[in-house]
């Protein structure tokens, strides 16, 4: 199941693009849409719930006193989840903070609606084959695949024991 995360100020833009990605029918599987209004939830949210892609139009913070340091601290937390950039409007001094983080897509809102669900597509595939692991990590610790062992050899000493006098006196009281 993907999750998306959509920060934006605007309930109605958070109201409208959710009711889209549940209705439109354009994108892979199940997902989950979750939408936030403030930076400091949508870090947590970020670090908390692992989405697979973010989706934020943060030129509706610019008026915020702290707005860098959260948009950092935002940016920072969302590396490793594709980050989808739609914003309201553009600003030479955010354009030039942005850059220094990795951004996977940069779009205004009158981005046309297949431009943005190839966009979206596009994260949530490279998401999945992200998660998916090449190599199956081993399931027990050494301490653990001990204790099978020990499970193995008692499975086997019973199995040699079928009547329950041999199981008494083997010790195995089944």
């Amino acid at each position: 199941m993907f999750k998306i995360l959509l920060i934006d100020r605007c309930h109605f833009t958070r109201a409208g693009f959710e009711a889209w990605l549940n209705h439109s029918g354009l994108f892979p599987g199940h997902f989950v849409v979750t939408g936030l209004n403030n930076l400091i939830l949508a870090r947590e949210h970020i670090l908390q719930w692992d989405p697979s892609v973010v989706i934020a139009d943060l030129h509706g913070f610019m008026q915020d006193i702290h707005h860098f340091q959260q948009l950092s601290s935002l940016l920072n937390a969302s590396e490793k989840v594709p980050f989808i950039l739609l914003q309201s409007g553009e600003d030479k001094e955010m354009a030039g903070f942005l850059s220094q983080f990795p951004i996977w897509a940069s779009l205004t809102k009158n981005a046309g609606l297949e431009t943005l669900a190839t966009v979206i597509n596009d994260a949530l595939t490279t998401r999945a084959s992200v998660e998916i692991p090449a190599v199956a990590a081993p399931l027990l610790t050494r301490q653990e695949g001990e204790g099978v062992d020990a499970v193995d050899g008692w499975r086997k000493q019973s199995e040699d024991c079928h009547s329950p006098e041999d199981q008494w006196k083997n010790g195995l009281y089944l």
